[in-house]
């Protein structure tokens, strides 16, 4: 196993991820804003990542122009600005549950705009083809499941801390106009995350300096993010931090979330492109569902588990198909190498053979 195998940095990147689940819930819960806690978990990580650019790709060569500059504040926007503000919003409007089964629409969104903008090919009359779209649906239904099928609850033996609201329900408020609003705020922020994946890659296809892209984007979300969180909140009251839950999720969000997540997350694109990283968010939905359980004692129905369970299987019928097309791929250009091969011994023959010849 390399030191970077897609696999075990997709994974990595879930984990994180569902460490700032975690982390965000309990300083939301504590009484911090989200445009604020947005704002500060930026900043930490444009420092974070300032430093380890300083350190390790200080003689980069790639040439950062204004046309590049201005791609990597686009994908900046989308990806942390536009995503995590909407998603902030929509918290306020809609349940956590119907928030957590969002994400894991992602990998639809991140497909759907792959093929629209032609980073990604579907052959329906190929089993890959058919792998690709079977696996998508597969998590669609997995994310229905997630938001209208609850089941019996199952709570857990044990907790570190009790839950004040031990299950969130769908309520009458359900068909309200916040709650319709909020819906669709969640799939805006899905939409933005997705889009904001494909177009990632054609980034790093000519500015592939990772760390230093990833420094550039997280500098541009923090300014933006500055800028709404200032709009929103104008009291400073509501900016000061302390040693307590808020400071100690905007620390793990900025160093670990924004810094180490966000530079793995360009690795796995530069190896195994958007979709591929799309297709793995359903991991992190799992761990955070298991992190509530044990660490806040929130209780799990098993329309979750099943959800889960079939949102883990679209993902791997859609990981085959990919699997299955870059074998196809890398066996139809072996009689290619092969050939050159035969031809190039060919040709190398006679001349050893005339060069033998004139050294007896």
């Amino acid at each position: 196993m390399g030191l970077k195998n897609p696999y075990v940095f997709a994974t990595s990147i879930q984990i994180i991820q569902a460490g700032m689940t975690l982390f965000t819930k309990a300083a939301i819960n504590g009484g911090m804003k989200s445009s604020v806690f947005v704002f500060y978990r930026l900043l930490v990580g444009s420092v974070f990542l300032f430093l380890l650019s300083a350190i390790f790709e200080r003689r980069s060569t790639t040439p950062l122009t204004f046309l590049i500059f201005f791609k990597i504040s686009a994908v900046a926007f989308l990806s942390h600005t536009l995503t995590m503000n909407l998603y902030g919003i929509a918290l306020l409007y809609t349940s956590a549950s119907l928030a957590a089964t969002a994400t894991n629409c992602v990998p639809v969104t991140t497909f759907f705009f792959a093929v629209l903008l032609g980073r990604e090919k579907v052959n329906v009359r190929e089993i890959a083809g058919v792998a690709k779209l079977g696996g998508i649906t597969i998590c669609i239904v997995g994310g229905a499941t997630l938001a209208f099928f609850n089941g019996p609850i199952l709570k857990p033996p044990f907790a570190l801390h009790s839950a004040q609201n031990q299950l969130q329900h769908h309520d009458s408020s359900t068909g309200s106009t916040k709650w319709i609003v909020g819906c669709f705020l969640s799939f805006l922020a899905v939409s933005s995350w997705g889009l904001a994946f494909v177009l990632q890659a054609g980034v790093l296809e000519t500015y592939p300096s990772k760390l230093h892209f990833t420094s550039l984007q997280c500098l541009s979300s923090t300014v933006q993010s500055f800028l709404v969180a200032i709009t929103v909140e104008r009291d400073l009251s509501e900016w000061k931090l302390a040693w307590n839950v808020r400071l100690l999720a905007v620390l793990y969000c900025g160093f670990v979330v924004t810094g180490v997540s966000h530079y793995l997350q360009s690795w796995v694109i530069a190896m195994k492109g958007p979709v591929f990283l799309g297709m793995s968010t359903p991991l992190s939905p799992i761990l955070t569902m298991i992190g509530s359980m044990f660490l806040f004692g929130e209780n799990m129905n098993l329309g979750s588990i099943v959800g889960e369970i079939i949102l883990v299987a679209g993902l791997y019928s859609v990981l085959w198909g990919q699997t299955h097309e870059q074998n196809l791929a890398t066996k139809s250009s072996l009689p290619v190498q092969d050939e050159k091969t035969c031809v190039n011994a060919e040709d190398k023959e006679p001349k050893d053979a005339q060069a033998s010849y004139l050294a007896k």
